[in-house]
Protein backbone atom coordinates (compact mmCIF):
# COMPACT_ATOMS: atom_id res chain seq x y z
CA UNK A 1 0.00 0.00 0.00
CA UNK A 2 1.22 3.83 -1.19
CA UNK A 3 0.49 6.64 0.92
CA UNK A 4 -1.46 9.06 -2.13
CA UNK A 5 1.10 11.81 -0.69
CA UNK A 6 4.02 10.17 -2.04
CA UNK A 7 2.72 8.73 -4.89
CA UNK A 8 4.33 11.36 -7.69
CA UNK A 9 6.17 14.83 -7.35
CA UNK A 10 8.24 16.47 -5.39
CA UNK A 11 7.00 14.38 -2.00
CA UNK A 12 8.28 11.14 -3.89
CA UNK A 13 11.63 12.70 -4.65
CA UNK A 14 12.54 13.44 -0.75
CA UNK A 15 10.35 10.04 0.19
CA UNK A 16 13.39 8.02 -2.12
CA UNK A 17 16.27 10.63 -1.07
CA UNK A 18 15.58 9.63 2.63
CA UNK A 19 14.95 5.75 1.80
CA UNK A 20 18.59 5.86 -0.08
CA UNK A 21 20.11 8.12 2.36
CA UNK A 22 19.04 6.36 5.47
CA UNK A 23 20.00 2.42 3.53
CA UNK A 24 23.76 3.84 2.59
CA UNK A 25 24.27 5.04 5.72
CA UNK A 26 23.11 1.65 7.73
CA UNK A 27 25.37 0.18 4.72
CA UNK A 28 28.21 1.71 5.93
CA UNK A 29 27.64 1.49 9.73
CA UNK A 30 27.10 -1.71 8.83
CA UNK A 31 30.70 -2.13 7.36
CA UNK A 32 32.33 0.14 10.15
CA UNK A 33 30.82 -2.23 12.79
CA UNK A 34 31.82 -5.41 11.26
CA UNK A 35 35.79 -3.55 10.90
CA UNK A 36 35.75 -2.66 14.25
CA UNK A 37 34.49 -6.29 15.87
CA UNK A 38 36.90 -7.93 13.96
CA UNK A 39 39.44 -5.47 15.29
CA UNK A 40 38.78 -5.79 18.90
CA UNK A 41 39.65 -9.48 18.25
CA UNK A 42 43.23 -8.52 16.86
CA UNK A 43 44.43 -10.50 19.98
CA UNK A 44 42.56 -13.52 19.08
CA UNK A 45 44.79 -16.39 17.65
CA UNK A 46 43.35 -18.21 14.83
CA UNK A 47 41.08 -17.26 11.77
CA UNK A 48 39.19 -14.48 13.69
CA UNK A 49 42.85 -12.84 14.74
CA UNK A 50 44.42 -13.39 11.54
CA UNK A 51 41.09 -11.50 9.69
CA UNK A 52 41.59 -8.55 13.23
CA UNK A 53 45.81 -8.02 12.02
CA UNK A 54 44.57 -8.17 8.13
CA UNK A 55 42.25 -5.22 9.14
CA UNK A 56 45.09 -2.87 10.70
CA UNK A 57 47.25 -3.72 7.34
CA UNK A 58 48.29 -2.31 4.83
CA UNK A 59 45.70 -3.52 2.66
CA UNK A 60 42.71 -1.46 4.30
CA UNK A 61 44.89 1.42 4.83
CA UNK A 62 45.26 1.91 1.05
CA UNK A 63 42.01 1.12 0.27
CA UNK A 64 40.93 3.72 2.88
CA UNK A 65 43.44 6.20 1.29
CA UNK A 66 41.86 5.76 -2.24
CA UNK A 67 38.15 6.24 -1.30
CA UNK A 68 39.58 9.82 0.58
CA UNK A 69 41.47 10.54 -2.63
CA UNK A 70 39.19 9.42 -5.51
CA UNK A 71 36.21 8.31 -3.11
CA UNK A 72 34.47 11.64 -4.08
CA UNK A 73 34.40 10.08 -7.46
CA UNK A 74 33.51 6.66 -6.96
CA UNK A 75 30.78 6.91 -4.14
CA UNK A 76 28.22 9.18 -6.16
CA UNK A 77 29.16 7.32 -9.39
CA UNK A 78 27.78 3.63 -7.56
CA UNK A 79 24.30 5.12 -7.04
CA UNK A 80 23.84 5.14 -10.43
CA UNK A 81 24.39 1.68 -10.90
CA UNK A 82 22.58 -1.65 -9.70
CA UNK A 83 24.28 -4.20 -7.83
CA UNK A 84 27.46 -2.14 -6.84
CA UNK A 85 26.33 0.53 -4.69
CA UNK A 86 26.19 -1.89 -1.65
CA UNK A 87 29.60 -2.99 -2.25
CA UNK A 88 31.29 0.44 -2.03
CA UNK A 89 28.98 1.79 0.76
CA UNK A 90 29.77 -1.26 2.85
CA UNK A 91 33.57 -1.10 1.96
CA UNK A 92 33.85 2.31 2.78
CA UNK A 93 32.71 1.33 6.35
CA UNK A 94 34.86 -1.97 5.99
CA UNK A 95 37.65 0.12 5.31
CA UNK A 96 36.83 2.90 7.81
CA UNK A 97 36.66 5.51 5.59
CA UNK A 98 36.31 8.85 7.42
CA UNK A 99 32.17 9.48 8.45
CA UNK A 100 32.00 13.03 6.97
CA UNK A 101 34.75 12.85 3.95
CA UNK A 102 31.62 9.19 2.81
CA UNK A 103 28.67 11.44 4.04
CA UNK A 104 29.16 14.66 1.97
CA UNK A 105 30.62 11.91 -1.30
CA UNK A 106 27.20 10.32 -1.39
CA UNK A 107 24.63 12.85 -0.60
CA UNK A 108 25.14 13.82 -4.60
CA UNK A 109 24.63 9.83 -5.73
CA UNK A 110 21.46 10.08 -3.15
CA UNK A 111 20.03 13.16 -5.29
CA UNK A 112 20.87 11.12 -8.44
CA UNK A 113 19.23 8.32 -7.42
CA UNK A 114 15.79 9.83 -6.26
CA UNK A 115 15.81 11.49 -9.67
CA UNK A 116 15.95 8.16 -11.75
CA UNK A 117 13.61 6.58 -9.34
CA UNK A 118 10.96 9.32 -8.73
CA UNK A 119 11.15 9.87 -12.69
CA UNK A 120 10.79 6.37 -14.03
CA UNK A 121 14.12 7.21 -15.50
CA UNK A 122 16.05 4.23 -13.99
CA UNK A 123 13.95 2.06 -16.17
CA UNK A 124 14.52 4.11 -19.37
CA UNK A 125 18.10 3.46 -18.66
CA UNK A 126 18.30 -0.16 -17.83
CA UNK A 127 16.06 -0.56 -20.96
CA UNK A 128 18.29 1.40 -23.18
CA UNK A 129 21.12 -1.10 -22.36
CA UNK A 130 19.33 -3.56 -22.85
CA UNK A 131 18.17 -2.93 -26.04
CA UNK A 132 21.40 -1.81 -27.42
CA UNK A 133 23.26 -4.56 -25.97
CA UNK A 134 20.31 -6.92 -27.29
CA UNK A 135 20.66 -6.14 -31.15
CA UNK A 136 23.87 -6.73 -33.57
CA UNK A 137 24.62 -2.42 -34.12
CA UNK A 138 24.08 -1.71 -30.32
CA UNK A 139 27.23 -4.48 -30.00
CA UNK A 140 29.19 -3.21 -32.93
CA UNK A 141 28.33 0.24 -31.12
CA UNK A 142 29.78 -1.06 -27.80
CA UNK A 143 32.44 -2.73 -29.28
CA UNK A 144 34.08 0.00 -31.35
CA UNK A 145 33.51 2.58 -28.53
CA UNK A 146 35.34 -0.50 -26.00
CA UNK A 147 38.22 -0.57 -29.23
CA UNK A 148 38.76 3.34 -29.47
CA UNK A 149 38.82 3.68 -25.48
CA UNK A 150 41.12 0.83 -25.27
CA UNK A 151 43.41 1.89 -28.43
CA UNK A 152 43.78 5.00 -26.66
CA UNK A 153 44.62 3.81 -23.02
CA UNK A 154 47.59 1.43 -24.66
CA UNK A 155 48.57 4.98 -27.01
CA UNK A 156 48.53 6.63 -24.01
CA UNK A 157 50.89 3.58 -21.52
CA UNK A 158 52.89 3.24 -24.43
CA UNK A 159 54.08 6.84 -25.48
CA UNK A 160 54.42 7.40 -21.41
CA UNK A 161 56.93 3.89 -21.47
CA UNK A 162 58.90 5.52 -24.67
CA UNK A 163 59.13 8.95 -22.31
CA UNK A 164 60.25 7.26 -19.47
CA UNK A 165 62.73 4.07 -21.12
CA UNK A 166 64.04 6.79 -23.46
CA UNK A 167 65.71 9.48 -21.90
CA UNK A 168 66.70 12.81 -24.03
CA UNK A 169 70.60 12.07 -25.13
CA UNK A 170 72.45 14.25 -27.20
CA UNK A 171 72.85 13.96 -31.01
CA UNK A 172 75.99 12.53 -32.55
CA UNK A 173 77.13 15.61 -33.62
CA UNK A 174 76.24 17.26 -30.11
CA UNK A 175 78.50 14.50 -28.32
CA UNK A 176 81.31 14.97 -30.87
CA UNK A 177 81.24 18.85 -30.11
CA UNK A 178 81.62 17.85 -26.42
CA UNK A 179 84.06 15.41 -26.53
CA UNK A 180 86.07 18.16 -28.62
CA UNK A 181 85.61 20.31 -26.09
CA UNK A 182 86.63 18.19 -23.66
CA UNK A 183 89.84 17.12 -24.94
CA UNK A 184 90.28 21.03 -25.68
CA UNK A 185 90.60 21.69 -21.73
CA UNK A 186 92.52 18.91 -21.41
CA UNK A 187 95.46 20.91 -23.89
Amino acid sequence: MMFSWISSGFPLFIFLFFVVFFRAQLTYWLGRAAAHGFISAEKRTGFLGAIARWFNGPTPRKGAHILDKWGLVVIPLCFLTVGVQTAVNAGAGLVRLRWRTYTLAMIPGCIAWAILYSLGLLTLWTSTLQAIAGSPWGWAGITIVLLVFGGLIWHTRLRRNKESVCPITPSDSESAELSRSHQNEDI
